[in-house]
Parts: C-alpha cells; sequence; structure tokens
C-alpha cells in the first residue's frame, strides 16, 4: 500500500479520537449539569452529591490532560511521516497531517500504473 494512504489513515483516526474525546468531555459536562440540577431538583444538601461532582470534575480534567496528548501527538506524527520519507503539502493548519487532494490523486495514480 502507498506511504500516503497509510498516512492518511492514521490521520483521519487521530483526529477521529480528537473528536471522540470532545465528545466526552461535552457529555462529561452535560452530567455535571443534570447531577447539579437534580440536586436542586430534589432539595437535597450539596453535601449529598459532593463526591460525585469532585469526581466528575477530575474527570474532565483528565479528559482535558487526554486531549491536550492527542494533540501533542500531531507532531510526533509529522516527524514521524517525514522520517518516512512522505513529503506532501499541507491543506490546512488546522490538520497539519490532511492530505492535499493533489497528492491523493497523484498516489492513486501512481498506484493505479504500477497494478496496469
Amino acid at each position: 500500500m502507498d506511504k500516503v494512504f497509510v498516512v492518511k489513515r492514521v490521520a483521519e483516526r487521530l483526529w477521529a479520537t480528537e473528536d471522540a474525546i470532545d465528545a466526552a468531555m461535552a457529555r462529561n459536562a452535560q452530567l455535571m449539569n443534570d447531577v447539579i440540577d437534580a440536586r436542586a431538583e430534589l432539595k437535597i444538601p450539596h453535601q449529598v452529591v459532593d463526591q460525585a461532582v469532585s469526581k466528575i470534575a477530575e474527570a474532565t480534567s483528565l479528559m482535558a490532560q487526554a486531549r491536550k496528548a492527542m494533540m501533542e501527538s500531531h507532531d510526533a506524527l509529522h516527524e514521524a511521516k517525514l522520517r518516512i520519507g512522505v513529503r506532501t503539502k499541507m491543506d490546512s493548519i488546522h490538520n497539519p497531517w490532511q492530505l492535499a487532494r493533489e497528492d491523493v490523486v497523484e498516489a492513486r495514480n501512481r498506484r493505479s500504473g504500477e497494478a496496469g
């Protein structure tokens, strides 16, 4: 398989992982809101849910750390991409591993030519 396509697959998995972490963080924030609203609705003391609120906040912090680590992996993967000889144009700064459309088309054409 062409290196360009392998790099693209890894990049897409990285972005999907970042999106999943973002989604988990959003769900966690909703959970925090639901716990706080439930406490108020049920008119129970803060102390009853304090430990749960603290653990949810801790989970949010850990998810933020995981998100940061995933974002930092972009640099390491960019370096790896260069070390294996894949030098593609960057399509955007937001997605530094994203391959320019021309690179993908060129790689497909090369692969088709080799198969023929």
